[in-house]
């Protein structure tokens, strides 16, 4: 049979069996059902583009848990296996399969640490049936961890138009288990224009939604993004519009330089929301008595903080930046950028740490989120024209 009619004749069979889309919560994600994981390489002509397709995605509880590569089963399994590794490595799954219809080969990819670290060493070798949803879950996640169990039952925001990339759910879901690991300082590496701020308000949903907080009560968190431009901190709140807009507030200088009705300054942070968006200069400005601004916010005011564009000063030792989240010490820090260079950008991984999550332009071109481009050096006459 060609591949086709092996899916539907006996690999379709063999996970019903197993529970898959019989078991409440659980489905299959396939191909025919455009499940795409990347477009593949941009490219004037369409048939080179080589897109990146799942056969199958396992879908339990919300959370993708295990890959399937379908060959026909005229051809031996061993020809899905390098695929079914590819994928589950793009993804971040643990478990993936390569099946002929006939025969099952099991790969579990192990687990690394963010040196690349083998954890826990990867296996591979022939099954005899896929595992149940329940039994997939329970290999997936072998330990209870309350907040990030709670984290992975949240669904995404589907709102706007917009669905998440594979590797804009990896990269929340690496921030939201650091984050039930009690980590507090997180740093987040991503190309530019890869959606850095998308990525970041799903995390932020998810903290929202299950009432996730440094003082461990069932109250809303409050969260703090900071950037240094304008237009960027308009950007984020645009970014951010799933949340109701009495949720939010956009700090700004007018808002602090401006005049009672006695002629004296306003100058009074806002305390009422939950979620703020401001850039350094404003909250860094000092006030009436001569403090900056930000300390008008009580040092454990905010529970998770934001920096976006971090490698442009925010973590570095002789920024006044620095002084801010300093203060803001009790907050769990999330600091944001594009791959920035090791040697240039010391202070960012000495204060943040490794990042839990890569996304580099060079993948970005190659799965096709990002246009190849050329850099072309030019000498205008601009200069040379009388006036």
């Amino acid at each position: 049979m060609d591949e086709s009619a092996t899916r539907r004749k006996k690999i379709d069979p063999a996970l019903y069996s197993a529970g898959w889309e019989q078991v409440p919560e659980s489905e299959i994600l396939t191909e025919q059902r455009a499940y795409l994981i990347a477009p593949g390489h941009v490219s004037a002509l369409p048939q080179n583009r080589h897109p990146k397709k799942a056969d199958y995605v396992l879908v339990y509880r919300g959370r993708k848990l295990a890959i399937i590569e379908a060959k026909s089963d005229e051809k031996d399994v061993s020809e899905g296996v390098e695929q079914a590794k590819l994928y589950a490595e793009m993804m971040q799954i643990r478990f993936t399969y390569a099946c002929n219809g006939d025969e099952i080969w099991a790969i579990d990819m192990g687990v690394k640490d963010r040196e690349g670290r083998y954890v826990i060493p990867s296996t591979e070798g022939p099954a005899d049936k896929f595992p149940t949803p329940q039994e997939l879950w329970k290999m997936t996640y072998p330990d209870q961890k309350p907040w990030r169990d709670k984290f992975v039952l949240c669904p995404f925001n589907r709102g706007g138009g917009r669905s998440v990339r594979y590797y804009q759910e990896n990269a929340i879901n690496n921030v939201l288990n650091a984050i039930a690991d009690g980590e507090k300082r997180i740093l987040l590496t991503m190309a530019t224009g890869t959606g850095k701020t998308y990525t970041a308000f799903q995390i932020c949903w998810k903290l929202y939604e299950t009432n996730w907080n440094t003082k461990g009560t069932n109250l809303k968190p409050r969260i703090l993004f900071i950037a240094d431009r304008n237009i960027l901190a308009n950007q984020a709140k645009n970014d951010f519009e799933q949340f109701h807009e009495d949720a939010m507030e956009r700090v700004t200088a007018e808002r602090l330089n401006k005049k009672t009705g006695d002629g004296a300054l306003n100058g009074k942070l806002p305390k009422a929301r939950n979620i703020y968006f401001t850039i350094f200069q404003t909250v860094m400005g000092d006030d009436d008595s001569g403090q900056p601004y930000y300390k008008q916010w009580p040092k454990d005011f905010f529970d998770f903080i934001i920096i976006d564009e971090c490698h442009r000063g925010g973590a570095n030792d002789e920024s006044e930046w620095r002084e801010l989240m300093k203060w803001f010490e009790p907050a769990v820090q999330l600091g944001m950028t594009a791959t920035p260079k090791r040697k240039v950008n010391a202070n960012t991984y000495d204060y943040f740490g490794e990042p839990v999550y890569t996304y580099s332009l060079k993948q970005g071109i190659e799965d096709g989120f990002l246009t190849p481009f050329r850099v072309k050096i030019s000498e205008s006459n601009i200069d040379n024209l009388s006036v």
